[in-house]
């Protein structure tokens, strides 16, 4: 049998107003309380430093962007080397002038820069206008590897919000060794949508993450934000389900939460042993998976 091998997550749920620092003071705080009751490692949900400005196409909203390093991911830098733990954070990247990105990053005990993600799949939708903010990203697939101490590693992937959608995303950061996938994530109902439609969004968010969990053998989570923006009322619901897809622990769907979830990761070679996905995979007949449709 596996030994245990047992990590502690952190989830920051909240709302955003359009004032940018006391969003970011909220959620330090928020950050602060979750590694107060264990977290070692803590994500926030998606450009959690302002509203979803993506509702609309207006230029002046890139000036709500900021360079990596830049001040808030060093206050989040010097935040995790004060409470010796890993922060994950999701931010709008001014990289140049005309280039911008939807990024996420890793910062370690040390305050250290240890990865960064740019989000590979940008939504165009009605309140959903991401591709005039966000150019794709061009850092690929990538894994970090953490060392919460010496005999407690974990290697995560960070994706972000539409990527949830692709099975591709998830399997190609689970080839590369991550053993959790973190989701922060923007999403919810518009006013006008129908209960059924409502129920049916949500049930199917639900359920991709954690197929993908199911099909690498993988724990996931996903952040999410609470609260109304413009004509988006955000469903929360933040999670994180095991690798048979157990969902263990969630946050409210409306209110404000720091999630402190506990992680086996032994169990990613328990489940892996009974559904060897990877042993089976047929990598000989994939390739036309590279090509747009079959026609």
């Amino acid at each position: 049998m596996s030994q245990s091998h047992v990590i502690q997550l952190g989830l920051v749920q909240h709302a955003c107003s359009s004032d940018v620092k006391a969003n970011v003071d909220k959620a330090v705080k928020m950050i602060r309380d979750a590694a107060k009751r264990g977290a070692r490692v803590i994500a926030t949900q998606e450009l959690f430093a302002g509203t979803y400005f993506c509702q609309i196409e207006d230029d002046a909203r890139f000036a709500l962007a900021e360079p990596i390093p830049g001040p808030t991911s060093q206050r989040l830098s010097d935040l995790a080397k004060e409470l010796g733990i890993y922060i994950t954070a999701s931010l709008f990247e001014r990289r140049t002038a005309g280039i911008y990105h939807n990024t996420s990053v890793m910062l370690s005990p040390s305050g250290e820069l240890v990865g960064k993600y740019r989000k590979m799949h940008i939504p165009d939708d009605p309140r959903f206008y991401e591709k005039y903010y966000f150019t794709p990203g061009d850092l690929g697939w990538q894994t970090q590897n953490l060392t919460l101490d010496k005999s407690n590693p974990v290697t995560t992937g960070m994706l972000v919000c539409w990527d949830q959608w692709y099975p591709e995303a998830a399997r190609l950061t689970a080839m590369r060794g991550a053993q959790v996938l973190f989701y922060p994530t923007a999403i919810g109902w518009y006013h006008g949508e129908t209960p059924e439609d409502r129920k049916q969004q949500r049930e199917a968010w639900h359920t991709i993450q954690r197929s993908h969990a199911i099909a690498n053998g993988v724990y996931v989570a996903a952040i999410n934000r609470v609260g109304v923006e413009e004509d988006l009322e955000f469903w929360g619901g933040s999670f994180v389900c095991d690798p048979g897809g157990v969902v263990i622990a969630e946050a409210s769907r409306e209110n404000e939460e720091a999630l402190v979830v506990e992680c086996d990761l032994s169990r990613i070679e328990a489940i892996r042993k009974g559904w060897p996905f990877f042993r089976d995979r047929r990598i000989d007949a994939y390739s036309p998976i590279t090509q747009r449709f079959l026609d």
